[in-house]
């Protein structure tokens, strides 16, 4: 009884103290004022004990979804904990309804959330089960837990509704959260979940790590498979059913994959990505609860929520290992490489055309260089493309221009074509050799992987060249036979 007094409490002074420091607005004011700088240098000092309380509690919460979600994420079950979430709502049903018919406190909030623990463990082994044993793929199996339990814990509020022992009035709470009236023991609990999860995510690290990146092969050197994903999922019920109260089942799955998302874009090294998923969560839940600590009517989980959105929207674009802006400037830093690699191509084998075979060297070349018709019929280039192509080329100084809208290639263009000619015809080579490639077929083939081969790969190259004709210091083209 003392919890719902605290609670009714507390909800009532939400907008004095929490929502919004120092605020002494009507309740029937449904505007968005500025916070002052005195509410803000309440919230940066954490003065208000109930601020203290909510930020603390989100911040950790948030710490603790993001590390456990990232091995959900790796495991390519992230809508695993979608499905769970949305399971624990018939076990709050349950246990309100068994506690009233008992003549005990239906709103005890330890016996609603041991109703949603089991409940979401039952959710979690039908899953199992499902996948396991009939021939139903895992996505369809969360559907159908998902729909199934939702359904049966909406269908239970209905009944609680029109009980005359007890309502409903409250137990929404579970499915929207309610992050103002989190108290003391509420952020207790998050703390002490939150350094269970941690503690046994750093014990059982490389048995996750494992799990994550290969099954097959850790059911093959025998480790218990079964049993780790197992452990892992009950971390996810255990950190869903304390979030409840929060952020609410709705929106507790996204601290459990918008964190690990997110990371995922700054790093492929897995304990960086667990640090940086912890560190996006407890910093989405921190500033969250923050952001609607200073404006009164902005509900904290959705602010929350939110905000874990904008860190996932910058990773997205700049992060350092995945994100949009580096990709877009690697894509463009290897389109202008091949095309300058075709250039130096076309100019190269068209040298070897045109040059006199008693004059082979460069110093004896003809002079009037290669038309920029011929340079177009040679590659599926527009004429901007190629203009740009022979504008950076000519700036690098590889190419010379010889007459009207005629080139030929430089000293130094010279030594780089005959490397890049050299490599492509290596691996020309390669594939008509090794691959079964028909030599009228093998352009396409190495024009597509030609521009990454590797020092290894050309070391290797080289050998088959001089095993076939060690005489050659430049493989002739396949298709001049």
């Amino acid at each position: 009884m003392k919890r719902v007094v605290a609670y009714s409490l507390v909800a009532l002074t939400t907008p004095l103290v929490f929502g919004g420091v120092g605020h002494h607005g009507s309740i029937t004011d449904t505007s968005i004022a500025l916070p002052s700088m005195e509410e803000i240098i309440r919230l940066v000092t954490l003065r208000d004990y109930n601020t203290r309380v909510v930020v603390i509690g989100t911040m950790v919460l948030g710490l603790a979804a993001g590390i456990v979600g990232t091995f959900m994420l790796l495991r390519k079950r992230s809508l695993m904990g979608d499905a769970i979430s949305h399971a624990t709502l018939p076990g709050i049903g349950l246990a309100f309804i068994a506690m009233t018919a008992t003549g005990g406190n239906g709103k005890s909030l330890p016996i609603l959330l041991l109703g949603g623990f089991l409940s979401g463990l039952v959710g979690m082994l039908c899953i199992l089960f499902i996948r396991k044993y009939t021939r139903i793929k895992e996505d369809a199996a969360l559907g159908v837990v998902l729909g199934v339990f939702f359904g049966l814990g909406a269908a239970l509020l209905g009944v609680i509704q029109k009980m005359n022992t007890g309502h409903a009035a409250g137990l929404e709470s579970f499915i929207y959260g309610k992050t103002a009236s989190m108290l003391a023991a509420d952020a207790k609990l998050i703390a002490i979940v939150a350094t269970a999860v941690v503690v046994i995510c750093a014990l059982l690290y490389k048995e996750f790590a494992l799990l994550c990146f290969d099954q097959n092969f850790s059911a093959a050197q025998g480790w218990p498979v079964l049993a780790l994903d197992i452990v892992m999922m009950i971390m996810v019920v255990v950190v869903t059913v304390t979030g409840l109260q929060a952020v609410g089942l709705i929106l507790i799955i996204a601290l459990l994959i918008i964190p690990p998302a997110a990371a995922r874009f700054w790093s492929d090294d897995l304990l960086k990505i667990l640090v940086l998923s912890g560190v996006i969560g407890a910093a989405s839940g921190l500033i969250g609860s923050a952001l609607s600590a200073l404006t009164p009517r902005l509900p904290a989980g959705a602010i929350i929520v939110l905000v874990a959105a904008g860190f996932f929207a910058a990773s997205m674009v700049f992060g350092t290992a995945r994100g949009l802006l580096l990709r877009c400037c690697r894509n463009l830093a290897l389109s202008r490489t091949v095309g300058r690699q075709h250039l130096l191509r076309a100019l190269y084998e068209w040298h070897e055309t045109n040059t006199p075979t008693e004059a082979p060297t460069h110093d004896r070349t003809i002079t009037h260089g290669m038309a920029i018709d011929e340079l177009l019929g040679h590659r599926s280039w527009s004429a901007f493309r190629l203009r740009r192509v022979l504008a950076r080329a000519f700036a690098d100084e590889v190419i010379t221009l010889t007459g009207a809208d005629h080139f030929r290639l430089t000293e130094r263009g010279m030594a780089e074509a005959r490397r890049i000619v050299r490599n492509h015809r290596l691996w020309e080579l390669y594939l008509i050799t090794h691959a079964d490639v028909a030599p009228g077929k093998v352009d396409r083939d190495a024009d597509q992987i030609e521009h990454i081969l590797g020092t290894v790969m050309v070391e290797k190259l080289e050998r088959v060249l001089q095993s076939r004709t060690p005489h050659l210091a430049m493989p002739s083209s396949p298709h001049a036979l």
